[in-house]
């Protein structure tokens, strides 16, 4: 009789019981999970069960964490992209994000620039904790994607990036997300990575301040390469800053293109 062990097929003998094949993989597991769901009982198995054993505390194995993300996706996506490379400027309300949602989904490589340290305003919209005051963002948010998913490569660069940069940091991702404050800011990375690479992707943001309504939050395709997320009108101003709520919601549609243009799908 087959079942799934951390998605991983296994043969059993029939009348297996759950906590019986818990003892035979993972001794002292605190937690068991049965077909998605927490189990406090014994059971006998049945074929193609699916069980989970955890110990607290205990980060699974690549290949079990690799496992356990790919049976979530939708088939091929994983494998697809762990092989891939993202670069993300600036690590703020966007940036911050955006490469949470993407270690989440698994992408294989952040290339993460920004040479900004973490600051008390920041914590209103930022993936930030408060022991993280004073620290480089590019180190904070390392850390964070290293309790995330382990398993992500984080390439980071703690410098203020420059068109004479932009080159030499970003050459090797597949997609690059622009994800600044200030229009300058913007326009300075757009225009010195799609001179050196006009054939890559660039997903960039435009008018999230404020609370109105997210469905004015679009994804607008501009060119063959360039893809902005947001409003284009909604600029920060006194009585209208940047918070949680609307700055996550770009975060993530940034996220989500930056996946679809990995897969092939395009977007616009």
């Amino acid at each position: 009789m087959r079942v799934l062990v951390a998605e991983r097929e296994m043969d059993v003998e029939p009348g297996t019981t759950l906590f019986a094949l818990r003892d035979r993989v993972k001794p002292g597991a605190d937690v068991v999970v049965y077909n998605g769901a927490p189990a406090a009982a014994d059971r006998e198995l049945a074929e193609g069960d699916r069980a989970v054993f955890i110990r607290r505390g205990e980060a699974p194995s690549r290949e079990e964490l690799e496992a356990l993300m790919a049976a979530r996706h939708t088939p091929g996506v994983h494998e697809r992209v762990k092989r891939a490379a993202v670069g993300i400027a600036g690590l703020g309300g966007l940036g911050s994000a955006i490469a949470i949602a993407l270690a989440r989904v698994g992408v294989g490589r952040l290339v993460l620039a920004d040479f900004d340290v973490v600051e008390p305003s920041n914590l209103n919209r930022q993936q930030f904790f408060v022991d993280q005051l004073g620290l480089a963002k590019t180190e904070a948010l390392a850390g964070n994607l290293a309790r995330i998913n382990p398993y992500v490569r984080t390439e980071l660069h703690t410098v203020r990036l420059t068109p004479e940069n932009v080159p030499g940091i970003f050459r090797d991702v597949d997609v690059m997300v622009e994800a600044f404050d200030r229009a300058d800011q913007k326009a300075m990375l757009l225009e010195s990575f799609c001179a050196a690479f006009p054939e890559k992707p660039v997903v960039m943001a435009s008018g999230l301040a404020g609370h109105a309504s997210g469905n004015s939050v679009r994804v607008r395709r501009l060119g063959r390469t360039v893809h902005v997320v947001g409003d284009l009108e909604s600029a920060a101003e006194p009585g209208r800053g940047l918070m949680a709520p609307r700055v996550g919601i770009a975060a993530h549609m940034q996220a989500n293109t930056v996946l679809r243009l990995l897969l092939g799908e395009g977007e616009g």
